[in-house]
């Protein structure tokens, strides 16, 4: 049996839910660039002598995976804000934010 084969066959025997996860997945990975991609391309760029710079290579903009997020999920941006415009942001979150309703 081949990759594909196997997959198919999984995906028989799996649920709703889990396609859907799946699905969102294979989106995800089909937009971001493979590994061995990015090593060839910078490997490229440093064999190339008519060049006297090297360009980084493009960010590509990724397709958010949207999912129950986790405040844990957010840490990792905890002190990277960018921009001088802080403190006129923080008071609009303290303007317009509710109370938070718990059940």
């Amino acid at each position: 049996m081949n990759i594909k084969q196997i997959l198919l066959q999984e995906i028989e025997s799996s649920s709703d839910v889990l396609l859907a996860e799946t699905l969102d997945f294979l989106r995800f990975l089909k937009t971001k660039p493979r590994i061995d991609q990015i090593s060839l391309d910078l490997s490229t760029e440093k064999n190339d002598d008519t060049s006297n710079h090297q360009t980084k290579p493009e960010i590509q903009e990724a397709t958010p995976i949207l999912r129950g997020s986790k405040a844990e999920d957010l840490l990792k941006f905890a002190g990277t804000w960018q921009g001088d415009d802080f403190e006129e942001c923080l008071q609009l979150v303290y303007e317009t934010r509710s109370q938070a309703e718990f059940s």
